[in-house]
C-alpha cells in the first residue's frame, strides 16, 4: 500500500499541470477527433503490439478501430483484426486514465511513455514518478484501483 504523502502530493500537483485529460466519461482520449469521428485513445500507440510485445509502436490512421466510440489506432492490419476479434482483450485498463490516479480515485492522463502489462492487461500512468511509486506495491495500486473504478468511472475528471 501507498502510504508516503510525498507521492499524494505529487499526483496532487499534477493534477494542476495541463497535462491532465479532463473527460466527462469513461475514456482518456486526445482533444479532437480522428478521420473517423471518434476521439484517439492511448495517444495513438498501438495497443495490440505493446501488450503482446512490450513494444510501444505508434499506431497509424490507416489501421483504425473505433470501440465504444473511442478510436485507436494499429501499425498494421493484423493487429487491427486482432483488436477488432476481441477489442476488450486489448483496451487500456480504466479507461486509459493513469492507474495509480485511480487508485487514489482521480483520474490523470495515462501515457504510454510509463505503462505495465501484468495479466495481458495494459497499465499506464501519468508520469515516470508516479509509475515508479505504482513499482513498489503494483498488486496493491491495482487492488484499490479495481474497486475505486467502479464508484468513479462514469464520473468526470473534474468532479474527482
Amino acid at each position: 500500500m501507498f502510504k508516503k504523502v510525498s507521492i499524494a502530493a505529487t499526483v496532487a500537483l499534477a493534477a494542476l499541470s495541463s497535462s491532465i485529460a479532463i473527460a466527462a466519461d469513461e475514456y482518456n482520449v486526445s482533444s479532437g477527433l480522428t478521420a473517423a469521428s471518434a476521439p484517439l485513445a492511448l495517444h495513438g500507440v498501438d495497443t495490440v503490439a505493446f501488450i503482446n510485445t512490450g513494444n510501444r509502436i505508434q499506431g497509424a490512421a490507416k489501421y483504425t478501430a473505433v470501440h465504444d466510440g473511442v478510436a485507436y489506432y494499429f501499425s498494421t492490419k493484423a493487429n487491427l483484426d486482432t483488436f477488432s476479434a476481441s477489442p476488450d482483450r486489448y483496451t487500456p485498463q480504466y479507461g486509459g486514465f493513469c492507474a495509480f490516479g485511480v487508485s487514489v480515485s482521480k483520474k490523470f492522463d495515462g501515457d504510454p511513455r510509463w505503462a505495465d502489462v501484468r495479466n495481458g492487461k495494459l497499465y499506464v500512468f501519468l508520469s515516470e514518478e508516479v509509475f515508479n511509486a505504482y513499482q513498489r506495491d503494483p498488486a496493491a495500486a491495482i487492488a484499490k484501483a479495481e474497486t475505486n473504478w467502479k464508484q468513479i468511472r462514469s464520473t468526470a475528471a473534474t468532479e474527482l
